[in-house]
């Protein structure tokens, strides 16, 4: 996978987490907040592997 659908499936998934952790909140259901926050983090996680690929890129590229 890319850099830029790393990047997407990232931000879609911070997004998604903190959508859920908000529905969580609203309702009172703690699980559905712990999962929220997973997601963000998972979300996180992929938008800095699509910021490494960039950054690997680059250096390839200057080679």
């Amino acid at each position: 996978m890319g850099s830029t659908a790393d990047k997407i499936k990232g931000t879609a998934n911070e997004v998604a987490g903190k959508a859920r952790q908000a529905a969580g909140k609203a309702v009172g259901n703690h699980e559905e907040q712990v999962k929220g926050s997973i997601q963000e983090a998972k979300g996180k996680a992929q938008v800095a592997k699509g910021d490494a690929k960039d950054a690997v890129k680059k250096v390839v590229d200057k080679a």
